[in-house]
């Protein structure tokens, strides 16, 4: 200014803190509101944390059975080389044509070749969980079997699934929102404390003051009606996803009971296989049995037990699925 107002020697220093005072439930209405997100998200880390759970559990038994094909194939390639010596033996007493030797041969290096795949397929999987399971060197075997553990069987009465309750706590949320914004339509009442200094007297005064908003012209309406669009949504979600959660886990318990009767049915396949085979090849060393029967019953054994490997896979997928829709560990009961 001018006069004794020039420069700044003269100016007053004013600070002043002013605090809305939420009344007419506003603070209430928003303490509400942050904690049903705060609910859902915690429902929504336990299923991510079930889904983990179903990941490696998916990559351990995914290994596991590699492991145990490639065991098969080992053992189907020295079957392979066993009886085709004996075909050989007998191709040199003259009791069997040259063919039979040239095929054995062939059915040996067949052998070979399903094991440097099944080989393949055991390194890949166990990188995969490694992965998985973020170990910082590779796996080279493992130790507890996943493959050979019975399922806990499904329980007739079960409480509402996670993803039920994500959906439910997300339409509460909502809900909650809706409260929150018809709140901030009402008037807002604030205080303020000031203190003024004058610096050419160096005297202080203080103020204290209050303000009313009163939202005259925004009624804070298009808020409130996307609030109520949010509910009606997430309503509809909570309805879709119950009866999605309930077929889900209709089909995943079907699952579950029908790999275990093939698991059983698949045991005592190889039971019979190998018995099979253990007939026919004294058979075959004693003159009574063709050589295309001893390879028939070796083929049989050989796909007998790798349909028990199949049979323990399913189980163990069916589980995780069923496990996965009740939000817990595979193979662990709900506590």
């Amino acid at each position: 200014g001018t006069g004794p107002y020039r420069g700044v020697d003269n100016a007053d220093t004013i600070v002043t803190l002013s605090q809305p005072l939420e009344i007419w439930g506003q603070r209430a209405a928003r303490v509400r509101a942050a904690r049903a997100d705060a609910d859902a998200a915690s429902l929504r880390g336990e299923l991510t944390r079930s889904e983990v759970a179903a990941q490696l559990a998916t990559a351990y038994a995914q290994a596991e059975s590699a492991l145990r094909r490639h065991a098969l194939a080992a053992e189907a390639l020295m079957l392979t080389r066993k009886d085709a010596d004996a075909v050989s033996a007998m191709v040199t007493q003259g009791r069997e044509p040259e063919l039979r030797a040239v095929q054995a041969r062939s059915e040996t290096a067949n052998a070979r070749a399903v094991l440097e795949e099944a080989t393949a397929w055991r390194d890949a999987a166990l990188a995969r969980l490694a992965s998985a399971a973020v170990l910082d060197g590779p796996v080279r075997a493992i130790a507890d079997s996943l493959l050979d553990r019975v399922p806990p069987t499904p329980r007739e009465t079960l409480a509402e699934a996670l993803t039920v309750r994500i959906a439910q706590a997300e339409a509460d949320a909502a809900g909650r929102l809706v409260e929150l914004e018809r709140r901030r339509a009402l008037p807002e009442l604030g205080v303020s404390v000031g203190q003024t200094r004058f610096r050419e007297s160096g005297d202080r005064a203080y103020t204290l003051g209050l303000s009313l908003s009163i939202p005259l012209f925004d009624r804070n309406r298009s808020g409130i009606q996307a609030a109520y669009a949010d509910q009606r949504a997430a309503d509809a979600r909570v309805a879709q996803s119950m009866r999605e959660s309930e077929a889900e886990r209709l089909a995943a318990v079907a699952g579950l009971k029908a790999s275990t009767s093939r698991t059983r049915a698949a045991d005592e396949s190889v039971v019979a296989a190998e018995e099979a085979y253990r007939l026919s090849r004294i058979g075959f060393d004693a003159g009574r049995i063709a050589q295309l029967e001893l390879r028939g019953m070796r083929a049989a054994l050989i796909n007998a037990r790798s349909a028990a490997v199949d049979a323990r896979l399913a189980r163990v997928v069916a589980e995780i699925d069923l496990a996965r829709l009740e939000g817990r560990a595979p193979f662990q009961e709900e506590k």
